[in-house]
């Protein structure tokens, strides 16, 4: 984003503050313009000509590009994975709550992975409990892996749609 001074195009298609269109005018005219409003001018795209630029105030110039960083920098990161734990006997009301969970966690873009806890000859019971969780989060996300049996614990990882 170029504000101000630096905008070095002679002329520019100005946006006023509450979005009207003040059409096009020199560069000078505009950024004294700015100054009269106490705001700022900032371009938006430098691809078209005359550039778009918008009077903008000074505060929330910068948050915008604040914004746009985050925003970059949680893209670049990519989704996290949130781990839910559950029992081989799980109350259905618990498992209704974990469902919500993993639901509100895949649609927010984050991966979930369901992870049960086995204790002695529980492991075909903690294998059909993943298995319809799966089935009923379908909607919302896809299996990454297989669901892995392996001692004390089967898990499986569902990554958003």
């Amino acid at each position: 984003m170029i504000k101000n001074e630096k905008i070095k195009a002679s002329e520019v298609h100005v946006t006023g503050l509450q979005g009207e269109d003040l059409g096009v005018m020199a560069t000078k005219e505009a950024l004294a313009l700015a100054k009269k409003l106490k705001v700022d001018l900032v371009c938006t795209s430098l691809m078209s000509s005359p550039p778009p630029c918008k009077l903008i105030g000074a505060g929330t110039a910068k948050q915008e590009i604040l914004h746009e960083k985050q925003q970059a920098r949680k893209q670049a990161q990519g989704p996290k994975v949130k781990e839910l734990r559950l029992t081989a006997n799980i109350e259905d009301h618990d498992l209704d709550t974990k469902r919500s969970q993993a639901e509100r966690m895949l649609k927010s873009g984050d991966a979930v992975l369901l992870v049960v806890k086995i204790t002695g000859k529980e492991g075909a019971r903690a294998k059909e409990l993943l298995e319809g969780l799966v089935k009923e989060l379908s909607a919302f996300g896809k299996k990454h892996t297989g669901i892995q049996l392996s001692g004390k614990q089967a898990a499986v990882q569902l990554d958003p749609l």
